[in-house]
């Protein structure tokens, strides 16, 4: 097959395999090689080989064995090569365990979440274990992860290399810990799923079929977590959040694609399927009693449904949950949203005055929404001048056209 439909053809079945299968295979040739880069690297060598081979040959009926069949020799002449460490019989070990699963895919246990705790393990510095699960089971570049943690992507790129080689060297195991030791990784764990949905979810449009099947594999990843670990909520107040966010795409772009914020959105586009289980997921968790953030961040999201339900936003219900959450976490951004809701329920001007007690803080002088807020207070207030102030800032920092586009719009009545 050497026409260009078959060309089309094969790099489709290529990104298909990529978005759906690159975690699971990355996981498990990590974890029978112990080494995370040298898993990347000869993952890497298989999809180039396949954009060589499968346009001319086809794409085969099982894309994930060829491509592990590929990898696995790659992976063994490296690892024969870089690791003086690893002994013949070793080596042998690894490469018989590879062929044959490489020859029965169906036998292949899904690796990923073992890979997730892997990543949390205590050695590995703090700050860089949600960016380093994000590369290694969802396969993101270091570029697109510096730009979600706001570091420039050579940093970036540094830091994941010596997080593996930490891996590597400290013979991390590729295992789900004990029981005993799930509890304090399980908190890291789920940033990082929240972090690769976030990422998903920036594409209000949903145009971005990467972005989309991002969104949606952080979903599933956190399935996955429920399902190893049933009794814990905050795992379950995840999933809720995610499902209520998710649940609202649809209504977050107009027909040409202008952005819509919530309090405007049409309540009839949100998914009403997604909206039940997310609910259902929320009693769940909340029938355990033990509250945590995103709990209480599913359960203000909740309370905005409740527009779907009665059309009226309910305020007071919202406001309530970010003083709990205030109280919870100290967040400055939940303090934002606090603000947002309180001007709400008492008015701009106290909304101000309380988004004015956490303006000190640095963290907030970077953050958009932060810009955008106290934006749109001022001008509710009258305040012109510092209001277009605020949309400058506000908008030179966001990356999204539709956005920019709105607060562009909002910055003209700011006269």
């Amino acid at each position: 097959m050497s026409n260009a439909g078959g060309g089309v053809l094969a790099h489709e079945v290529a990104e298909a395999t990529a978005r759906h299968s690159y975690g699971k295979l990355i996981a498990f040739l990590a974890a029978r090689s112990g080494d995370v880069a040298s898993a990347e690297d000869a993952l890497a060598d298989a999809f180039a080989a396949a954009l060589d081979r499968w346009p001319v040959d086809g794409p085969p009926a099982n894309p994930e064995a060829w491509l592990l069949t590929v990898a696995r020799r790659r992976l063994v002449d490296d690892l024969r090569k870089r690791r003086s460490d690893i002994g013949a019989d070793a080596l042998e070990a690894i490469a018989s365990s590879l062929s044959i699963a490489a020859e029965d895919m169906g036998k292949i246990p899904d690796r990923r979440l073992a890979l997730l705790f892997t990543c949390a393990h205590p050695a590995i510095d703090a700050g860089i274990r949600a960016p380093l699960m994000l590369q290694t089971v969802l396969g993101l570049d270091a570029a697109r992860i510096a730009s979600a943690f706001l570091v420039s992507p050579s940093a970036m790129g540094q830091r994941l290399v010596r997080a593996k080689i930490k891996i590597r060297q400290a013979g991390i195991p590729f295992q789900i810990p004990e029981r005993n030791e799930l509890g304090e990784r399980l908190e890291t764990v789920l940033d990082a799923i929240y972090a690769a949905f976030s990422e998903g979810w920036m594409d209000a449009a949903g145009t971005d079929v990467a972005r989309r099947d991002l969104a949606e594999e952080a979903i599933y990843l956190c399935r996955l977590v429920t399902e190893l670990l049933p009794d814990e909520p905050e795992a379950w107040g995840l999933l809720a959040l995610m499902l209520y966010a998710e649940a609202r795409r649809a209504g977050r772009r107009g027909a040409a694609g202008e952005y819509i914020p919530l309090a405007q959105q049409n309540t009839a586009l949100w998914d009403a399927s997604r909206i039940e289980q997310a609910e259902a997921v929320l009693r769940h968790a909340s029938a355990m009693g033990r509250i945590g953030r995103y709990q209480l961040e599913a359960a203000i999201q909740s309370a905005h449904v409740e527009r779907r339900r009665t059309g009226h936003a309910n305020w007071q219900a919202v406001m309530k949950l970010y003083d709990a959450l205030v109280t919870l976490t100290a967040s400055p951004v939940a303090m934002l949203n606090r603000a947002l809701a309180m001007a709400e329920v008492s008015g701009a001007q106290t909304a101000l005055a309380s988004l004015n007690e956490i303006g000190a803080d640095a963290r907030l002088m970077e953050y958009q929404p932060y810009w955008a807020a106290r934006a749109e207070l001022l001008l509710q207030t009258g305040a012109m001048a510092e209001a277009r102030h605020a949309y400058d800032v506000a908008i030179g920092m966001e990356r999204d056209p539709s956005v920019r586009q709105f607060l562009e719009a909002k910055r003209a009545k700011a006269i």
